[in-house]
């Protein structure tokens, strides 16, 4: 089996321009095209082994922002094969905007719960991660604390939080319009916000930041900052902020954690098919979701797959109920509460 090379991680127009201008045939052998959001350096170990592994050479272009308007914008003359993104509203906006086409596939439909992938197979997860509590190791009385009890007056200017607008934050609050409607959504907002010790914004790492910083006690992140933190990944300044907070995982009351995704959706007019399947269901093997794990300090998908000991020490993650179609359902409501109550001000 031949072994290609894995192909830089960047945006090159000319790779575009190349691939667009090959007959099919040539574009065919041996090689598939990914438009991606995901930060190259989270998934190169990833892509790195599927090349190893198949012979398939990975033609990688990074998009920051407007991926389905770019895939959107080259029509039936795009490039992507797969199109990768984190945020269960990004995945159905691909499908709601027609950009991606369906895929039966008994691998994924065996290796991914049926919750976390479209029931007509346009979409799929591949990695889910929680929206956990950061807090300062010395903040006492969290044991069993709901997403709902940060809006109680006693957090008052004692928490950080990156911007309500952020995708991150509008799909829990979109969760918690599915578990007690809009009324009380907006309700809890306002509580949460006057709880604020900060305008909202900059990152999730910086949320941990600030709490070292003495800024604040609490906070919400995504779990896998803690392990980029922790393990050194940002630098040893970084590491400082991962080390410097506590993790709890709270949930929604009577429910479970809130959780999103990183997914993929194979593109309308994908020059290579059947590549593209091949590296989707390359991505829920046991090789690539332990990966995942270990790379990423993501939850695999896959049912039996250890979570990293690192995710492991925050306790037995409880997934919330709510189906995440659903959650991308009142993504606008949620992005409205969040101007109606002046959040981000």
């Amino acid at each position: 089996m031949s072994r290609t090379p894995i192909r830089p991680l960047v945006v090159l127009a000319s790779l575009i321009g190349a691939v667009l201008g090959q007959p099919a045939a040539v574009r065919a052998a041996g090689e598939v095209n990914l438009y991606t959001t995901r930060e190259p350096g989270l998934i190169r170990p990833l892509l790195e082994a599927f090349t190893a592994k198949s012979g398939i050479a990975v033609n990688t272009v990074f998009v920051d922002k407007g991926l389905a308007e770019r895939v959107a914008a080259e029509g039936a003359r795009s490039a992507a094969d797969l199109v990768m993104t984190v945020d269960v509203g990004n995945l159905i906006e691909l499908v709601d905007k027609d950009l991606g086409q369906p895929v039966r596939s008994a691998v994924l439909e065996a290796a991914i719960p049926a919750p976390l992938r479209d029931a007509d197979g346009r979409w799929f997860a591949l990695s889910t991660r929680a929206r956990v509590l950061y807090a300062d190791p010395d903040t006492k009385g969290l044991e069993g604390i709901t997403y709902e009890d940060l809006a109680d007056p006693k957090w008052k200017g004692q928490i950080c939080l990156r911007a309500g607008q952020h995708p991150y934050n509008t799909a829990l609050i979109a969760a918690f319009i599915a578990h007690h409607g809009e009324e009380k959504a907006e309700a809890w907002l306002k509580g949460l916000k006057a709880n604020l010790a900060r305008k909202p914004g900059g990152g999730d790492r910086d949320v941990a930041r600030d709490i070292v910083a003495d800024l604040c006690e609490l906070g919400l992140g995504n779990s896998y900052y803690v392990g980029l933190m922790r393990g050194g990944r940002g630098g040893p300044e970084q590491k400082k902020w991962g080390d410097g907070i506590k993790v709890v995982l709270p949930v929604f009351a009577g429910g479970g954690t809130h959780v999103n995704v990183s997914g993929a959706v194979v593109a309308k007019n994908a020059p290579n098919r059947d590549n593209a399947v091949k590296l989707l269901e390359f991505l829920v093997s046991d090789e690539a979701q332990a990966l995942y794990a270990k790379a990423d300090y993501e939850y695999p998908v896959k049912p039996g797959v250890a979570v990293d000991p690192l995710l492991a020490e925050f306790g037995t993650l409880k997934v919330d109920a709510i189906p995440l179609v659903e959650i991308a359902r009142n993504r606008k409501a949620a992005s409205l509460l969040v101007d109606r109550v002046g959040f981000d001000k």
